[in-house]
């Protein structure tokens, strides 16, 4: 099986979702956006489609125009029912594309978040195995509300989390590709975060807090990845 990653920023790739689609014996093509503005093949000859985090929003199509072609070309997966996940910016996404309106969050989430699935959810081919809750490492300041005809599937004390959009389409709000090696690039350029800086973030207490639970995260994303691709076969 041929798998696409869009990628929106070097140090938020595949991370584990790579080692899990490698794993399983398929191919892994990585697109860098916007620094490369053609795909490496036809975006529509691969079997199953990642689009993945960064440090853009949704909305701001005006500064980075090929959010815009992102966005059509995502509708266009989720109307040709081609295996669809986005996450993070990626989930936000791809719920715009199924006709949402990504907007800012009542509060930024930063760090290790506990996330509750909903009834939906617990049947869910991806989430159902984490029932009824677990604890993910989050990093963002804006949400996606369900899209119209979408099913919600988990939620945090401040947003929807996760939700499925027909039956080969996922949009998810936390972090389960996140390497070791990302995680730990981000807690030290949080300056870089306006929002991180503003809730007055510890990056020593995060990063510590960071080396102890990634293992585990890490392998539910691995596991959670491969239960995609076993949907997308």
């Amino acid at each position: 099986m041929r798998v696409l990653a869009i990628v929106h920023q070097r140090d938020a790739g595949p991370g584990v979702f790579a080692e899990a689609v490698r794993a399983g014996g398929h191919r892994l093509d990585e697109w860098l956006l916007p620094a490369v503005t053609e795909p490496p093949a036809d975006p529509f000859g691969y079997d199953a489609v990642l689009t993945l985090g960064g440090a853009m929003n949704a909305d701001q199509g005006r500064e980075h125009p090929w959010l815009l072609a992102e966005d059509w070309l995502l509708a266009q997966l989720i109307e040709r029912r081609r295996p669809l996940l986005g996450v993070c910016l990626g989930g936000q996404l791809v719920a715009a594309a199924a006709g949402a309106t990504a907007g800012r969050a009542p509060r930024p989430e930063i760090g290790w978040h506990q996330v509750e699935l909903t009834e939906e959810g617990r049947r869910d081919p991806l989430l159902a195995p984490l029932a009824p809750h677990f604890e993910a490492f989050q990093w963002h300041s804006y949400e996606f509300p369900l899209p119209p005809g979408a099913v919600p599937l988990a939620t945090s004390d401040v947003c929807l989390q996760a939700a499925r959009v027909g039956e080969r389409a996922w949009a998810i709000q936390f972090h389960p590709e996140v390497s070791a090696a990302d995680a730990a690039s981000w807690i030290d350029d949080y300056r870089s975060d306006p929002d991180a800086v503003r809730i007055g973030l510890d990056p020593a207490a995060l990063g510590a807090e960071t080396n102890e639970k990634i293992a585990a995260f890490n392998q539910l994303g691995r596991d959670l990845c491969s239960r995609w691709l076993a949907q997308a076969d």
